[in-house]
């Protein structure tokens, strides 16, 4: 995967979960982060959490389904 067909889904998709990201291009959060730090710096993309808590107060959700990643340009 390159940059750019990251930049290309994110764009269609408007918002993103790095959950979403690891299924679809079938890569680790880790190198997703990297690659994201990119297009953030470039200011392609910006970086959001979930909106709605599950409900519980017990921290235990998954960075992965919380990370939520928005194409702004």
């Amino acid at each position: 995967m390159i940059l750019s067909e990251l930049r290309s889904y994110l764009k269609e998709r408007k918002s993103v979960s790095l959950h979403d990201l690891m299924l679809h291009f079938d890569t680790d959060a880790e190198a997703l982060r990297g690659m994201l730090q990119v297009l953030i710096s470039k200011g392609y993309v910006a970086k959001s959490s979930a909106n709605e808590a599950c409900g519980t107060s017990c921290c235990k959700c998954d960075s992965a389904l919380t990370e939520i990643y928005e194409y702004t340009k």
